[in-house]
């Protein structure tokens, strides 16, 4: 292809790669998304090739097996942005998931073992796991949430009782000519974000799993909670901490116990709770039917998996399936030693586990049972015993061995089936395989060579380990855009072994994958004590600003975003404020450097190891985990317009003041460009300012980014301003909604504390205070709260809503995919993104050639010196004359000479270095 272009564009005029766009110039080349991987290898049926997702570089790795279980390296194929999954349909066409670019590429793989795309699927939003199954295996079945740009129907956001689970259904034969494709059927379930699939061996049966499933768990609102403590009935004692100081009044935690919602000391709480939790965790879907659907009644699904659900495996003899899991404790309370209230989570949050579904029903098995919980610090021995967040896993084709990888544990365990179905396992580190890379992730069993395939996520690498020694016997790293401080510092997050004493505990037990797990907490510490809020403050407080250490119940906060939005949890109790005097950017509370740090104390505390992080650790870990970003916005449009609602709800928003002079905005600004010279700059609803919310405690003005994750808890039995309570829902799929503890069903209902009028804490407040001017009453006043909902759930993020788009350019979709590049060049002019595209050139299309945009030129530049800059319509014409596809991608400001024309920014341009015989993926390799 290069040579076609070179004859049609004679003239060497060079334009500069070095800065794309004005965009870029701030940016740099690598975003970290830190996606969770969910099937990242796979075999061929062959079983002559591997495919392993390069998630961090956005490509597929190909394999070569040797006889003797060698791995050689033969292709390297760009694919969409963060890409986490893997599936071979046969020896010559591998689909690959692209979890941020909500596509899936369409890989046309060579004997030889080279590859490029042809062909492009629009699916849902942060698509995860891809299973073939159905009649002759032809059908493909991918997880997506219930909402995307790509999704031809309505969400749904605001309406009751829907699931936001969905399965897209593809005919491999029969694709459709469309853009993205035509799915044979989108299968909705009544769950909130699926993540894992599996299928029979006969393909006829698929398990869909929903990731934060729950637990039946929820939180009673503070308001329906009698003031005065347990003796009164209300917040479960102790009520003040070791010192005697009363504790703030705050919402109860409460479990469903199968007959009555339940706190911790085991009292009702049934009516102030007005919906229920069926806990639906894993699907069953006759993948057969035509078109496919979940199977009717109790056959359909399995209930009480597990909290978070990560893989599943199917046992190829007796069927049962494997579900991957950790459950959750948060029905239980606090942080610290547990000394003067007699109780504590400390180093017991979530229990990893594998569960077995089958003809016995849901039957859990704690991969730790040997754990003693109240020795703590636990001895060295309980930590080598145990494996942590297990996820990939693979049965033996005799059904009696499962391989399980213990992301968090650097291990693979290893489980006679038997054994684990009946309970009659002990934990040992004689059964477990060490990892030199750390973070497994994925698993193929190659039993004819008696080798296993492993991805260590925490260097982006591949372990092949013999079946026969059951030892690591070569290991090799996958080329990495990460700098170094991104590798060095991920095992911070999620390593047990190195946080805990027990082996089972680490920060990405609670923030996986540096997300949430969509539960709330209560964490307070009944041994602490109360410490100085140095704010800085926004508006009247009208109650103590101090922190004490018994917060109450808080939900998990995303780990995502935290780069230049000052003081860090709800209260904003982790700061830098009581250091130094506090000044944008990077001073007192608006250092988020020093604010991460204050989390230290909870590597003791929290998660039971014997002593706090070193000060080198923990700056790695402070480095690491400040790079962590927000994905685009699925609810927005992708030319990032707003809908009329939308556009309403935000000149409210920004222009209508409710209570005094201060509108939305004043606590809650908006400013995609405050602090330009920071990593991420702008502000998404924070600035680092805390204010009195509503609430019988200072919080932090929260940032707004992500609400439409927290979609799908329906049913208030408190009234919010003007809002009477719900009458009972019925069933919902989450048990936490908004807010700083998750109480908040919705976001029509927190607007409703700022109706015309509402009372500010007459329970707590000497004189009544209300909101004025506030909102008006009525239907006026509820179509703007509808607004001020649409608006916030398609709030702006650091990255515009086209980041990750592209479409594959074919003979076939050429007219309808015209309309989607055009967007893309639009939106890059806009400089909202870099504009990449990827092809193949050549008569065998192995070799990969790509291009940049340059919009001040309106060109794309190639990825050869020798080649001048190409007007887009030339390069589709010669890509369509040549009957080859050409895959337009929209990647993150600053990183479209990386992943458009220099891999490895060396300097050497991809073509020039491959036309040279160097490799474009080693820096050090050079023409």
């Amino acid at each position: 292809m290069g040579a076609a272009l070179g004859a049609t564009f004679s003239q060497n005029a060079q334009a500069s790669v070095a800065s794309p766009s004005a965009a870029s110039s701030a940016a740099s080349s690598y975003t970290l998304f830190e996606s969770g991987q969910v099937r990242p290898v796979a075999m061929s049926p062959s079983g002559n090739l591997l495919f392993v997702v390069n998630t961090p570089d956005n490509r597929l790795e190909i394999f070569r097996l040797t006889y003797s279980g060698i791995l050689e390296h033969t292709g390297s194929v760009p694919v969409g942005l963060e890409p986490v999954a893997v599936a071979a349909r046969s020896n010559s066409e591998v689909w690959v998931v692209n979890h941020l670019s909500d596509s899936v590429s369409i890989i046309n793989v060579t004997g030889i073992g080279r590859g490029s795309v042809v062909r492009t699927l629009h699916v849902g939003d942060e698509p995860r796991d891809i299973v073939f199954a159905g009649p002759s295996k032809n059908r493909a079945f991918i997880t997506t949430a219930h909402r995307g740009q790509n999704a031809p129907f309505d969400p749904q956001l605001t309406t009751p009782g829907v699931g936001r689970a969905d399965v897209w259904v593809f005919d491999a034969l029969n694709l459709g000519t469309t853009m993205g494709g035509t799915p044979l059927k989108i299968l909705n379930l009544f769950g909130d974000t699926p993540r894992a699939l599996a299928a029979t061996p006969d393909g006829s049966r698929v398990y869909a799993a929903v990731f934060h499933s729950g637990n039946r768990t929820t939180i009673v609102d503070e308001s329906l909670v009698p003031n005065g403590g347990e003796d009164a009935g209300g917040v479960p004692g102790p009520n003040t901490n070791f010192e005697g100081i009363p504790a703030p009044e705050v919402g109860v935690l409460v479990k469903h116990d199968g007959t009555s919602w339940r706190d911790v000391l085991g009292r009702p709480w049934d009516d102030a709770v007005n919906f229920s939790l069926p806990d639906k965790d894993v699907f069953v879907i006759d993948a057969n039917a035509s078109p496919p659907k979940q199977l009717t009644g109790s056959a359909g699904f399995y209930a009480g998996v597990g909290t978070v659900l990560f893989n599943m495996a199917v046992n190829p003899v007796n069927g049962r399936v494997y579900v991957s899991n950790t459950e959750a404790r948060n029905d239980l309370r606090f942080e610290g030693d547990g000394l003067f209230a007699g109780e504590t989570l400390q180093g017991h949050l979530h229990e990893s586990r594998i569960t077995v579904l089958g003809p016995g029903g849901v039957v859990p098995r704690h991969l730790n049972k040997h754990i003693d919980y109240d020795v703590r610090p636990a001895p060295l021995s309980v930590n080598q015993r145990s494996l942590a967040q297990p996820l990939g896993m693979a049965v033996s084709s005799s059904g009696t061995t499962l391989y399980v990888a213990a992301f968090a544990s650097s291990k693979i365990g290893v489980f006679n089936t038997a054994a684990l179905e009946n309970n009659s396992f002990v934990p040992s580190a004689t059964s477990h395989i060490t990892l030199s890379g750390g973070g497994p992730t994925g698993i193929v069993l190659d039993e004819g060579r008696a080798r296993m395939y492993v991805l260590t996520r925490f260097d982006n690498g591949l372990s092949v380990v013999s079946l026969s020694t059951q030892k690591e016997i070569a290991h090799i790293k996958m080329y990495s855009p990460e700098p170094d401080s991104i590798v060095e510092g991920r095992a911070l997050l999620y390593d047990a072994r190195l946080s805990s004493s027990n082996g089972e505990a680490a920060c990405g037990s609670c923030h996986v994958f540096g997300d949430m797990d969509d539960l709330s907490w209560d964490l307070g510490n009944p041994d602490g004590s109360v410490l100085n809020n140095p704010g800085p403050f926004k508006g009247p407080l009208f109650v103590d600003p101090d922190f004490h250490p018994m917060k109450g119940p808080m939900a998990t906060q995303s780990l995502r975003g935290m780069a230049n939005h000052g003081t860090m949890h709800w209260r904003a109790d982790r700061t830098g404020g009581n250091d130094e005097p506090s000044a944008q950017p990077d001073q007192g509370a608006f250092d988020e450097v020093a604010a991460f740090k204050k989390f230290n104390p909870a590597f003791v505390g929290l998660l039971g190891r014997t002593a706090e992080l070193s000060a080198e650790d923990m700056q790695r870990f402070t480095d690491f985990i400040l790079q962590v970003a927000y994905p685009p916005n699925p609810i927005r449009n992708l030319d990032n317009s707003l809908t009329p609602s939308q556009q309403a709800g935000r000149d409210f928003f920004f222009n209508t003041p409710v209570i005094g002079p201060a509108t939305c905005a004043t606590c809650h600004p908006v400013n995609p460009n405050a602090n330009p010279n920071d990593r991420f700059p702008g502000f998404f609803g924070a600035d680092g300012f805390s204010g009195f919310g509503g609430a019988p405690q200072i919080l932090k003005n929260v940032h707004l980014r992500g609400q439409y994750q927290k979609v799908g808890m329906f049913g208030s039995a408190v009234a919010f301003g003007s809002e009477l309570p719900d009458p009972f829902m019925g069933d919902q799929i989450r048990g936490f909604g908004f807010t700083h503890d998750g109480s908040t069903p919705t976001l029509f209902h927190r607007s409703g504390v700022f109706d015309k009028g509402t009372p500010i804490l007459p329970e707590i407040l000497p004189e009544p205070i209300t909101v004025q001017p506030g909102i008006p009453l009525g239907p006026e006043g509820d179509q703007i709260k509808r607004n001020m909902e649409a608006y916030q759930l398609a709030f702006d993020t650091n990255f515009a809503p086209i980041v990750g788009q592209q479409v594959t350019l074919t003979v076939a979709n050429q007219a309808s995919a015209a309309a989607r590049i055009e967007l893309l060049l639009q939106r890059a002019n806009a400089f909202e993104c870099d504009l990449v595209a990827k092809g193949v050139s050549g008569s065998s299309s192995e070799v990969e050639v790509g291009y940049l945009y340059i919009p001040e030129i309106n060109r794309f530049v190639v990825d050869q010196q020798a080649i001048g800059p190409i007007p887009d319509a030339v390069l589709r014409s010669v890509f369509l004359g040549s009957g080859k596809s050409l895959t337009y991608t929209c990647v993150p400001p600053g990183s479209g000479v990386r992943i458009g024309i220099d891999r490895d920014l060396d300097g050497y341009l991809d073509g020039d270095e491959i036309a040279a015989g160097s490799n474009p993926a080693n820096p050090l390799s050079t023409p």
